[in-house]
């Protein structure tokens, strides 16, 4: 869904939308279980400068490999977000240093923004950096590959002498 600057000169642009699993691309082994729920509204803060505010929530399951045992595990996501956008011109462009308050500024280029990129990238910066199935999860064995979680495997792991690590590629040939 485009939300249009010429559309948000004559009023605010609301929008209610449900985007269900499948439609949007996400990286990193990352699937949408339950539909998008999101809501909102744009509107067009300046005329003249193009500034627009992207304003609503949004509700969705998500489900990933645990980073620590691969094991699938479940995040939901419930934000709402608050976002300003600038068109991408030269006189607006982003330089080197930014001050504090332009930080959080986005930027967009052509008529208006996609929707969907918007909901995208507030799924991605809700979820959390490490993505762990439980905060106790034990991970899996280096030695053996069993998952510590489900049973606890015998294999000792020592760490290696470092006084000894020049001679260990002799061993090997």
């Amino acid at each position: 869904m485009l939300l249009a600057v010429k559309e948000m000169e004559l009023r605010k642009v609301c929008f209610d939308v449900q985007i269900a699993p499948g439609k949007l691309e996400f990286l990193d082994a990352l699937q949408q279980v339950t539909p998008i729920v999101s809501s909102g509204e744009a509107e067009l803060l300046s005329d003249m400068l193009g500034e627009i505010r992207v304003t609503g929530s949004l509700d969705v399951d998500m489900e990933a490999p645990c980073d620590r045992c691969l094991e699938t595990a479940s995040y939901p996501v419930h934000t709402k977000f608050d976002l300003l956008y600038q068109p991408n011109t030269p006189e607006f462009a982003p330089e080197e240093h930014l001050a504090k308050g332009e930080i959080e500024i986005g930027f967009y280029d052509g008529d208006g923004l996609e929707l969907e990129d918007i909901l995208l990238e507030q799924i991605v910066l809700a979820l959390p950096m490490q993505k762990v199935c439980k905060l106790d999860c034990k991970g899996i064995c280096p030695l053996c590959g069993q998952n510590r979680n489900l049973a606890v495997c015998s294999c000792q792991v020592r760490p290696m002498d470092n006084r000894w690590a020049a001679l260990e590629s002799l061993k090997k040939q």
